[in-house]
This record gives C-alpha cells, structure tokens and sequence, in this order.
C-alpha cells in the first residue's frame, strides 16, 4: 500500500516536470528520464511511462486550441487555407514518424540513459545560442502562410528530436526559424505539430507496451497525465507571452548548465 502511494505521489511530480517542460526548448523526455532514475521510479514501464504522460499536453493543445481546431474542422471541406495548413502539418509529422518507427526499440533501448540525455540537452542549448545570434523578427508570420518546403524543414529538424534530451520544442521551434518563420510563427507550429506527433507516439508505444501495464500502472498512467495537462495549459499560455518580448537564449543557457549537472550527478556522485 506505502508503496503503492510512494508511486501515486512520483506519477504527479512527474507529471509536473512533463508539464513544464514540453513545450520550452529543454526537453521533456530528458528531465523526465533524469528524475525518473533520481526518484528510483519503478512505475516507467521501461520508458512508456514517460511517454504516456506526454498525452496531457498533447490535449492541452487542444484544449487551448480548441476554438480554432473547431473551425478548421467546420471548414476544411472547401476552405483552401485551412486544407493547406493540414496538408503542412502531415508533412512536417512524416519524417519523424517514420524514423520513429523504425528504430522504435533501440531508441528506447540504448539512448533512454543520463549520459545520452546530458550531451544532448548541452549540445542542443549550444545549437540554440549560436541560432539566435541572428534576427527573426522578419519571416513568416502566420502559421497558414508556412510553405510545404519549410514545412518539411520542420519535420526533417523533428526527426533530432527522437533523442532524448535534444527536445521535440527545440527541434520544431530551430527548424522553424532555420527555415524562414518568425519567433511566434515557428512556435505556434510547433505547438500544432505536437497534437500528431505526440499523440501518434503515445498511441504506439502504450500498444506496443501493454503486456507491461498492471492495473496500478493505469492509475499512475492517468494521473500522470491529468497532472501533465493541467501543467502544460499554464506553460502555454506563459510562453507565448513571453516569446512576444523575448528569444530563447536563456533556455540554451539552462540546457548546459543542466547538462553539466547531469554529468557530474550521474557520472561523479553517484
């Protein structure tokens, strides 16, 4: 029973950390995977855990844009625009999906790690640092102007993101900038992209785990996730704001302090 509640009480703080971070340019799988080993959580399942959850922000997405995804879904029928934005999304989901597929196993086998996690997140926040030297002010500035080549510039940046540590965000939100759009533009993608790409990856990896799933890991599964959305509902909504007056540096700046952390926790600590 005490462990059991030990277990309920790690499923809502790490529903938090999957809440806070899926949507910055951090990486939720990378932290999740560092408190998960921290927190010594015997509820991940082999990595489903963490990947479940991210369902809470896949509907918080929705949750958030939901006026607009009702009438897209009114108008799809005859509304050039919105079938053009659509046909975009498919596009920047395929490759990553594919990948994603493909190497499903060994991804989950060999780079679910610390080491993996604190080189990726370092790397990446350099990535971050040496792309905002440049201006984004000026580029594509709507979601429905984003053409099918910038599209796949996305998708092709979100197949990094299969890494954990690199950041699906980060990926979307860098290639989106590489590839013309400007700061709100490429975030605002990102955050569409995730509803396909997360949702799809939690769908996969919950169907191909079930002969993991007991029925106490349901209740850690959902709550797990209903602590997710709620969380990710409040950090959309911050950093569209902040994204309005700021650049990601500061993120980059956070993702190698953290990764230094990691290093030294995992690798001289423990």
């Amino acid at each position: 029973m005490l462990d059991n509640l030990a277990q309920l009480w790690q499923a809502v703080l790490l529903g938090i950390v999957e809440g806070l971070t899926e949507f910055l340019p951090i990486s939720s799988t990378g932290h999740l995977i560092v408190f998960s080993d921290l927190l010594k959580f015997e509820g991940s399942l082999g990595g489903t855990f963490e990947i479940f959850i991210q369902l809470g922000a896949v509907l918080a997405v929705v949750f958030y844009y939901r006026n607009d995804l009702w009438q897209q879904v009114r108008t799809v029928p005859h509304n050039r625009t919105v079938q053009h934005f659509w046909l975009n999304l498919l596009i920047a989901f395929l490759p990553a999906a594919l990948v994603g597929v493909l190497l499903h196993d060994w991804i989950k086998e060999v780079l679910f790690t610390p080491g993996v996690v604190a080189a990726a997140l370092m790397l990446g926040g350099v990535i971050i640092l040496l792309v905002e030297r440049h201006d984004h002010s000026v580029g594509t500035s709507s979601v429905y102007s984003v053409s099918p080549r910038q599209a796949l510039g996305v998708g092709v940046a979100q197949i990094v993101a299969l890494i954990p540590g690199a950041s699906r965000a980060a990926s979307t939100i860098i290639g989106g900038l590489l590839s013309g759009l400007d700061r709100p533009t490429a975030t605002s993608f990102s955050f569409y992209l995730a509803i396909p790409t997360l949702g799809a990856a939690t769908v996969f990896d919950l169907v191909t785990s079930l002969d993991q799933v007991s029925g106490a890991d349901v209740v850690n599964l959902l709550v797990g996730t209903v602590v997710s959305f709620l969380v990710s509902l409040l950090v959309i909504r911050w950093l569209l704001r902040y994204i309005s007056n700021h650049d990601f540096k500061i993120f980059g700046y956070y993702r190698i302090v953290v990764g230094l952390v990691v290093i030294a926790w995992f690798f001289f600590v423990t």
